[in-house]
């Protein structure tokens, strides 16, 4: 059963897709995305990989049920595909060479691309999960991308409030909480000429970094050759600093917000919603997961366990400590 089911209540859709109950856990002694597995090429330094389990699919199945009055039901409709960092299963993001990363990101610029040239994708949406602790089961170094065919509900609210801003103040919001940020100063972890990365005032996760743009720019396909690496310094530093932190692995979510795609209602989005990373990462110390609980699931009450201004002297000591180890590994290599 693969469909997409209206929820009335909140407005927007919900994916049934039965075949990801079938993922398997991973064996020990075998990876596909290993290079000898014989699903991907022998040498890869980046490779696109369809995704075995996808919840949208170019081809969709026809759903099971009809619609109603009240519940409708489509095609899921849509594109899944997973983006493989390095054919090298150890390989941490953090440690990857610079031009690796950026060719990660200009990846992305490109899929972005190529995916929005269907007219019924209607959002590119760029994300890693990492660990266990999120149900990550395939521990091969990769990301995912989704072509939605609607607009998810989070990015929805995050353009309509960006557009409402912008009609009162003229201002572009995520711009604004940039200068806010800075201005503050206790938030932020660190920058380069493209990119501003903080731990906004209102986030509910203890380290829940942002990473934001600092100019005008609403899509990966915005971005020109200096940012596109800018942008991956700044993830290597952030990424780099996460594991440090607690000298573990550090689980998180990284969900890429852009602008949407072939959208007449957010045609003007460029102006008022700016591109921006944000982090979900489930430690709030090094072996206690700070839970998503009935408040926070059932009334989207948010509750941080920690003031974001100690966490975010935390992660900036760790990321010295990271610039120091990686120069100190620069030096003996």
């Amino acid at each position: 059963m693969s469909e997409l089911r209206w929820n009335p209540l909140l407005k927007t859709y919900s994916i049934v897709a039965s075949n990801r109950q079938e993922r398997p856990n991973m064996p020990k002694n075998w990876c596909p995305f290993c290079p000898g597995s014989g699903k991907v090429p022998e040498q890869y330094e980046l490779y696109i990989y369809p995704n075995d389990f996808p919840a949208l699919s170019y081809f969709p199945s026809v759903p099971d049920i009809r619609s109603s009055n009240l519940y409708a039901v489509e095609e899921n409709y849509g594109k899944c595909e997973v983006v493989l960092y390095s054919s090298d299963h150890s390989a941490l993001l953090y440690n990857l060479p610079d031009q690796h990363i950026y060719n990660l990101v200009n990846l992305w610029a490109e899929r972005t691309i190529e995916i929005s040239k269907d007219p019924r994708i209607k959002y590119v949406f760029v994300f890693e999960n990492r660990g266990e602790e999120v149900g990550v089961t395939m521990p091969h170094p990769h990301g995912q991308i989704y072509g939605y065919p609607f607009l998810p509900l989070k990015l929805q609210v995050e353009l309509d409030s960006c557009k409402e801003y912008y009609e009162k103040t003229g201002n572009n919001m995520l711009l604004e909480m940039n200068k806010e940020e800075s201005h503050y100063g206790k938030r932020i972890i660190t920058e380069n000429t493209s990119f501003l990365s903080y731990i906004p005032f209102f986030t509910d996760y203890p380290y829940g970094v942002f990473i934001s743009c600092k100019k005008k720019k609403s899509t990966f396909a915005d971005f020109n050759e200096d940012e596109k690496m800018d942008l991956a310094c700044i993830l290597k530093d952030i990424t780099g600093a996460f594991d440090m932190l607690f000298d573990r692995p550090f689980p998180y979510m990284m969900c890429v917000h852009q602008g949407p795609v072939n959208s007449e209602e957010y045609n003007q989005s460029g102006e008022y919603f700016n591109f921006h990373i944000e982090f979900y990462p489930p430690l709030r110390d090094a072996n206690r997961i700070k839970y998503y609980a009935s408040s926070e699931m059932g009334g989207w009450a948010a509750t941080n366990t920690k003031a974001v201004e100690d966490t975010s002297e935390e992660l900036r000591q760790a990321l010295t400590k990271y610039r120091s180890k990686a120069k100190l590994n620069l030096i003996k290599s």
